[in-house]
């Protein structure tokens, strides 16, 4: 089988990239990142994805990017919070959960691993419909990144391998990428998006959360934008979402 290397953060997106891969007949090495973000809660669903998909190998590297701050989920930056029934809109301005560079970041590390593994193909979950207006989530700018994994690498220069950059989702709605990823046999109740968990223990009742009879001590907040993405596609999918029924 042929080998790739898949970010996976546990999110619906690359989840779902994660499930395609599989599907497309590669060997997955799931490959993702403790940066000491806010939302970590997300490893865990990473790790369960990558799991239920049989990942060859799912590495996960850490390193602090709070020391170098600059965003909503890596300093002490409030996240943006919206009414949970409102939609997004577009906006002119980057928003604060911007982490600088991150994908060029992720994407370096996975190119390194993709040489090792002498894999060509590297999976995104990048998405320029529903998403936050990332400058590092353009086609030019996954482009740009491939050309110069091609001009970089020993592997491209002398072992005749050509990586590509592949990002399935890139003009997908969210609630269209739902819909794959349950055809795929993708179980969003693994995933996870909330860009600022909160912790909840007990519900109005007293009762115990489910959620943290299960080990995790957080639920989303239901406001955020990555939440309300989530919320929006899989109301527009006509799929009840699984996370929230845990």
């Amino acid at each position: 089988m042929k080998k790739a290397v898949v970010l996976l953060s546990g999110g619906v997106d690359s989840s779902t990239t994660l499930a395609l891969a599989k599907a497309e007949g590669y060997d997955p090495y799931a490959l993702s990142f403790d940066y000491h973000q806010r939302h970590r809660r997300e490893m865990e669903s990473a790790g369960m994805v990558a799991s239920a998909f049989g990942a060859v190998k799912h590495l996960v590297i850490a390193f602090d990017l709070s020391e170098i701050g600059g965003s909503a989920l890596t300093s002490d930056i409030e996240v943006p919070k919206r009414g949970s029934n409102s939609i997004p809109r577009p906006h002119p301005l980057i928003p604060v959960t911007y982490v600088p560079a991150r994908n060029t970041i992720f994407l370096s590390f996975a190119l390194s691993w993709a040489e090792v593994l002498e894999a060509g193909d590297i999976f995104i979950g990048a998405n320029a419909v529903d998403y936050s207006g990332y400058p590092d989530c353009r086609p030019e700018y996954l482009e740009a990144f491939e050309k110069m994994a091609n001009l970089a690498t020993r592997v491209s220069i002398e072992g005749g391998i050509r990586f590509r950059i592949r990002a399935p989702l890139l003009s997908m709605r969210k609630a269209e990428i739902i819909k794959r990823g349950v055809a795929l046999g993708l179980d969003y109740g693994l995933t996870w998006s909330c860009y600022d968990p909160r912790e909840r223990l007990r519900d109005e009742g007293g009762k115990m959360n489910e959620i943290y009879k299960e080990g995790r001590g957080v639920v989303p907040c239901g406001r955020c934008e990555s939440c309300i993405f989530r919320a929006k596609g899989f109301r527009e999918a006509g799929v009840r979402d699984p996370l929230l029924e845990r």
